[in-house]
């Protein structure tokens, strides 16, 4: 077992482990457990009851969330032709084409987020082994393979906080809500911007429980488990 500082004990006794607040409770309550010596990132973890094992049982989606990230983000676009100049003057970060896909293959991998154009996708097809094990393989159900005239909108929706979940391989979702330094309406907006989207997410092929369980945390604080109908019932 993992040995936790006097600091993380400290605002563990704060948190009742056996009780599920309720989403205001829970927000307000992993503000006052974020005194780290910088802007904590908020997370909400999801435990689902889908077996990615299944193709017919994955969940994966994007959301704009209405308050941002709170995070600075780097935008690669790969684009063609018609699809360059869009990408440029919408303050992509870096743009290009098989001068990209030689940098990454040979270890680059300075961005967070990748948007390819259809025609580029046999470029990225051969960066697989780098960019899905990252998340950042472009796809259809993640809203990253862009038509060039869409470019500028996705890449202004990236920026002001368009987020990407998925379940993993243990069942998990794991997604940002924004900063700890973000006001409780705030998180709340974004929270229930998320959930709306999961929830709307669910495999129909599922017949069992979707979501198990429900945690707040932030990057350095205690786990806060969140009433889940509540949460579920959440809607912008």
């Amino acid at each position: 077992m993992p040995k936790h500082s006097k600091r993380y004990n400290a605002l563990r006794t704060q948190v009742d482990r056996t009780q599920l607040y309720q989403p205001e409770e829970a927000i307000k309550l992993v503000k006052a457990t974020s005194n780290a010596k910088f802007d904590e990132t908020i997370e909400v973890h999801l435990n689902t009851g889908v077996d990615p094992r299944h193709a017919d049982q994955q969940v994966r989606g994007v959301v704009t969330l209405p308050n941002g990230t709170g995070r600075d983000v780097r935008i690669l676009v790969f684009a063609g032709p018609d699809g360059l100049e869009l990408a440029r003057g919408a303050g992509a970060d870096f743009v290009g084409g098989e001068d990209l896909a030689q940098r990454i293959q040979e270890g680059w991998t300075d961005f967070e987020v990748v948007l390819a154009t259809p025609d580029m996708m046999r470029v990225v097809g051969r960066l697989g082994r780098v960019l899905g094990p990252r998340g950042l393989m472009p796809s259809p159900k993640a809203g990253t393979i862009v038509p060039a005239e869409d470019l500028p909108r996705v890449i202004n929706e990236t920026r002001l906080g368009r987020v990407e979940f998925r379940v993993d391989k243990t069942s998990n979702i794991h997604a940002p809500i924004g900063k700890a330094g973000f006001e409780p309406e705030k998180l709340m907006g974004n929270f229930a911007a998320l959930m709306e989207a999961v929830v709307a997410a669910k495999p129909s092929a599922l017949k069992g429980i979707y979501l198990k369980k429900i945690t707040l945390t932030s990057t350095m604080g205690p786990g806060i488990k969140v009433d889940t109908n509540a949460a579920s019932a959440l809607r912008t």
